[in-house]
C-alpha cells in the first residue's frame, strides 16, 4: 500500500511539474520598468496592477536601459512625447519579450501612436530564437545522470566509491568544456567568455552528478533512482530555461531555480549573454549542491569503513568459533 501511494504522489508531482508550464504559461510578477512624465507613469501602474507584473518607475530611458542590461529589470516603457519606447532583453526570458511588446503596443494604440521596439539584450544572429539554448538543458541533465550509473557499475561497492566521485567530477570538466564550445563555436548560440561558460557547465553537471552519486552510494539503486527521476522529471520541466523563470507560478519557479537544472540555465543564460550579470545566485546554488553531494559520499564512505571494521573484528570471532 505504501509503494501503491508513494507511486501515486510521484505521478501527481510529475503531471503538476509537464501541466503547469503550459496550462498556467503566462507573466507572474515580471519586474518591468517604465519611464515618463508623472502623471502617465501613475496610470501605467494602475493599469498594470496585479499578478503579471513588477512595476518599477525609472527617472528616465537610460535608467531604464542599465537597469535591464543589469537583470533588475525583465524590461521596460519609456513614455516619450513621440509614443512608446519598447526595452526588451529577448536572451533573458523570449516569453516576457513577447507579452512586454504585446503590452507596449496596446499602450501605444491607445494615445494613436506607434510603439518603437529596442531589443538591448538579443541572442546571436546564428540563433536568433535561442535554440541552441533550450537544447542545452537535456545534454547537461544526462551529462549529471549518466555518468554516475557508467561509474557506478566500472566502480561497484564501498572501494569504487572515491574512483566514481573524482570521475564525475572530471567528466564535469571535461564535458562542460565540450558543451560551451558546441554552444559558441558549433551553433554559435553564446558569445560570452567561453572560459567562464565552460566553468558555469561544469559546475551545473558537477551539481547533478555528486548529488546522484551520494544518493546512489547510500541507498543503492533506489537513491539513484529518486535522484534521477527528481532531476529530469521536475527539474527539467521547471527549469524556466526556454521562456524564463517568470513564466511559472512563484513557488513552482522558485522550486525550479532551487534544483540544479533551472540554476544550470539561469547561469548559463548570465554567463552566456550578461557578462556574468545574475550569476552569482545561480551559482551559489550549484555549490550547495556539489557541497551536499561530496557530503553524502562521505557519509556512504564513513558507513562502510565502519562496516568494514566491524566485519574484521567479527571474522576471528567466527574463525575461533569454527575452531573449537
Amino acid at each position: 500500500m505504501v509503494v501503491v501511494l508513494g507511486l501515486t504522489a510521484l505521478v501527481t508531482v510529475m503531471l503538476c511539474a509537464f501541466a503547469l508550464p503550459s496550462a498556467k504559461g503566462a507573466p507572474h510578477d515580471v519586474p518591468v520598468g517604465v519611464t515618463g512624465p508623472q502623471q502617465v507613469t501613475r496610470v501605467m501602474e494602475q493599469k498594470l496592477a496585479g499578478d503579471a507584473w513588477d512595476v518599477r518607475v525609472y527617472d528616465g530611458p537610460e535608467q531604464l536601459r542599465s537597469a535591464i542590461r543589469d537583470r533588475d529589470v525583465a524590461g521596460g516603457l519609456a513614455v516619450t512625447p513621440g509614443g512608446i519606447d519598447v526595452y526588451t532583453a529577448t536572451a533573458g526570458g523570449p516569453s516576457a519579450t513577447g507579452a512586454l511588446t504585446a503590452l507596449g503596443t496596446q499602450l501605444a494604440a491607445q494615445r494613436h501612436a506607434e510603439p518603437t521596439v529596442h531589443d538591448l539584450v538579443p541572442f546571436t544572429a546564428d540563433d536568433p530564437r535561442g535554440a541552441g539554448l533550450t537544447a542545452a538543458l537535456l545534454p547537461m541533465i544526462f551529462g549529471g545522470i549518466f555518468p554516475a550509473v557508467i561509474l557506478g557499475r566500472v566502480f561497484p561497492g564501498h572501494r569504487g566509491l572515491r574512483a566514481r566521485l573524482a570521475g564525475v567530477l572530471a567528466f564535469a570538466v571535461v564535458a562542460g568544456a565540450a558543451v560551451a564550445a558546441f554552444l559558441q563555436y558549433g551553433t554559435g548560440t553564446l558569445d560570452g567568455d567561453y572560459v567562464v561558460t565552460a566553468a558555469g557547465l561544469a559546475l551545473g553537471m558537477a551539481a547533478l552528478a555528486s548529488v546522484v552519486i551520494g544518493l546512489q552510494a547510500l541507498f543503492g539503486g533506489v537513491g539513484l533512482g529518486i535522484g534521477g527521476a527528481v532531476m529530469m522529471l521536475l527539474g527539467n520541466p521547471l527549469s524556466g530555461l526556454a521562456t524564463g523563470p517568470h513564466w511559472l507560478p512563484a513557488g513552482w519557479a522558485l522550486l525550479g531555480q532551487l534544483l540544479p537544472p533551472g540554476a544550470s540555465g539561469s547561469l548559463l543564460r548570465a554567463n552566456g549573454f550578461f557578462d556574468g550579470t545574475g550569476a552569482a545566485r545561480p551559482a551559489l546554488t550549484l555549490a550547495v549542491w556539489v557541497v551536499a553531494g561530496i557530503g553524502l559520499v562521505v557519509l556512504a564512505d564513513l558507513r562502510g569503513r565502519r562496516r568494514g571494521a566491524e566485519d574484521a573484528v567479527a571474522a576471528p570471532e567466527r574463525a575461533e568459533a569454527v575452531t573449537v
